[in-house]
């Protein structure tokens, strides 16, 4: 089933906005400097047009220049108050936008680090991505600038009516009259623009997981040439996209022009009213100044409440999404006793960790996947004593990984337990578990660096001499010698610049240098040449001394001399033994061995006739 992004459409909520105090606290002392900072700019915003009243009425009208420098060096002394103001303002505002953008990407990448495999079985990377990147910066810049500035917005208007009413108030009361009919305006377009610019937002989404899918199989594509399908399918997301910000687009069209012709009116009124009272000497010419630039510079503010407002109830989807994010609780945890004495991921306490041995048993395990309905392992045992070599074959898609999943821990048993030298394993810490596991997988993955550093990822702590002694032991030194900065060669991202059968070998060396007790080997040499495979399969044989192993096979020459042969099919075990009791059984396995080494002799013999 395709993933389905849950909607966020849920009225203004404090509580929801309440999620973000954790990560405004630390910055309090910030924001206090710039409300501070606000207050004051708002304060001045309202006194400047005072400043023109008193020029007019003192200096223009009576034609004297008495005061003129002390009126002078105060309006400049306001004016350089304010541009201080708000360069403090915007220097603040911005760290306060950087330090919650960093906090809030940290704890969301710290937190995905915690959430178990299924997560990501069922999550789009581009989901995930766009709640890292745009849902964080949006709320960071609607934290840093749009609440400080409905502050501002809001002490301004509120300051200009108590001003324009101490000065007049007919004249105020037209003005007054026309906010009402501003405000349904509004409310009636704001409604309408929130309701697509989610959209916008919801599409945006899709079209990051688009992108991504598009740049990550990119071989793919290429190789099954279906990039007019993938153009296709993206010009439908583009379409929605382009369709949704035109009619966001069109309706601001709209509403500006009309409230602007309102505040025209407005202006308009306060012009023919003000005009009429002046020549009748009823109101100076300075106050008529006064309240037309009021006039004029008040419906800005109101638009800009509305707007930030509406702003407000639209970022509430994206804390929404990172705070689900955030909640979101791992399938697979250790409680808190465990966490206390073993520690975690992130401070682990190694000293109490107990030494593990590698035996393993299933004790009637049950188990079905948490979207799945029926079950893949019912009442299964199996002991598996430490230093045994277990073999798990089938068709693809039989099931093999399920097994080994539930013995590293990545699932955890429906039903029943297992038990890692005796001990139920959810007894212990899951870093105890999976420090002691080295996994080498079908399709390797590198981390963008050097060779060096993506060796010494499987102990961090390793010397230089260990990485190479490391690669050496299975061979991928043989990889190394060919590249121009030897152990310093980047690998590229994801390590593209490798092919699969050397990053195999990197991988291999990875394992290597963690020495763990329990070795899996997903089909870790299918993707490798025969003389490759030839290379590593007597380290391979010599690195398996004395530790649990898993082998997941594909080519069944591989695991001839596994201790346990468990053969998978449809999801349950059918068959188990070794090699040779299991041909003797001619079953499912004989038929698989046959089958398998026809199709071996038969590329043989196209190779020797080439």
């Amino acid at each position: 089933m395709a993933f389905e992004e849950q909607e966020y459409n849920k009225p203004f909520s404090l509580k929801t906005w309440a999620k973000m105090l954790p990560f405004l606290k630390p910055y309090r002392h910030l924001f206090i400097v710039v409300l501070s900072l606000n207050l004051l700019a708002a304060l001045i915003d309202i006194l400047l047009p005072l400043f023109q009243s008193f020029a007019i009425d003192n200096f223009i009208k009576k034609e004297a220049l008495d005061g003129l420098i002390p009126f002078s060096i105060s309006y400049i002394l306001v004016i350089v108050i304010q541009s201080i103001g708000v360069i403090l303002f915007c220097r603040q505002a911005n760290h306060i936008e950087m330090y919650i953008g960093r906090d809030l990407k940290r704890a969301q990448f710290v937190h995905l680090q915690t959430l178990s495999f299924s997560y990501y079985n069922t999550t789009p990377v581009g989901y995930i991505l766009a709640r890292v990147m745009s849902d964080t910066l949006r709320i960071s810049g609607m934290i840093a600038w749009g609440l400080v500035d409905i502050l501002w917005a809001f002490c301004y208007v509120v300051g200009v009516f108590i001003a324009m009413f101490f000065l007049n108030v007919k004249l105020a009361l037209i003005v007054v009259t026309i906010v009402p009919v501003i405000a349904v305006l509004t409310v009636y377009f704001q409604n309408k623009i929130l309701h697509w610019n989610r959209r916008v937002r919801r599409i945006n989404s899709q079209m990051t997981g688009a992108y991504n899918e598009g740049i990550t199989g990119v071989k793919t594509t290429k190789t099954m040439v279906i990039e007019q399908s993938n153009f296709d399918n993206f010009s439908k997301i583009t379409e929605d996209m382009y369709q949704s910000s035109f009619k966001t687009a069109k309706l601001n069209a709209i509403y500006i022009p009309m409230v602007s012709c309102f505040s025209s009116i407005a202006v308009a009124l306060v012009l023919a009213q003000g005009g009429l009272m002046t020549i009748g000497q009823v109101m100076q010419f300075g106050t008529l100044s006064v309240f037309i630039s009021y006039a004029i510079g008040i419906f800005g503010p109101i638009q800009q409440l509305a707007r930030i407002l509406a702003d407000l109830i639209s970022a509430q989807a994206n804390i929404e999404r990172i705070t689900d994010l955030l909640e979101k609780q791992p399938d697979i945890y250790d409680n808190q006793q465990i966490v206390e004495k073993y520690g975690d991921a992130f401070h682990p306490k190694k000293e109490n960790w107990e030494p593990i041995r590698g035996e393993i048993e299933f004790k009637d395990v049950s188990f079905r996947y948490p979207d799945g309905e029926e079950y893949v392992l019912e009442h299964f045992n199996l002991k598996i004593p430490a230093g045994t070599t277990i073999a798990i074959v089938g068709e693809t898609g039989a099931g093999k990984s399920t097994l080994v999943n539930l013995a590293c821990r990545f699932f955890e048993p429906t039903q029943g337990q297992i038990l890692i030298d005796g001990v139920d394993y959810r007894e212990r810490s899951q870093l105890w578990l999976h420090s002691n596991i080295g996994y080498v997988l079908q399709n390797p993955h590198l981390f963008s660096g050097t060779i060096r550093e993506n060796i010494r990822y499987g102990r961090l702590e390793a010397t230089d001499q260990e990485i190479e002694q490391a690669a050496k032991r299975v061979s991928a030194d043989t990889v190394v010698e060919k590249l121009e900065h030897g152990y310093d060669s980047d690998v590229g991202e994801g390590g593209d610049r490798l092919s699969t059968g050397e990053k195999q070998l990197i991988s291999f060396a990875r394992a290597v240098l963690a020495d763990p007790r329990i070795f899996v080997l997903d089909e870790a040499t299918s993707s490798i040449d025969t003389h490759t495979e030839q290379l590593i399969q007597n380290a391979i044989s010599h690195l398996l001394k004395d530790r649990t192993s898993f082998l997941i096979a594909h080519r069944l020459s591989t695991i001839r001399q596994a201790d346990l042969i468990l053969v998978v099919r449809d999801g349950k075990i059918i068959e188990r033994g070794k090699h040779q009791e299991l041909l003797k059984q001619k079953g499912y396995y004989f038929n698989l061995y046959q089958k398998q080494f026809e199709e071996e002799a038969a590329i043989r013999a196209l190779k020797s006739e080439s």
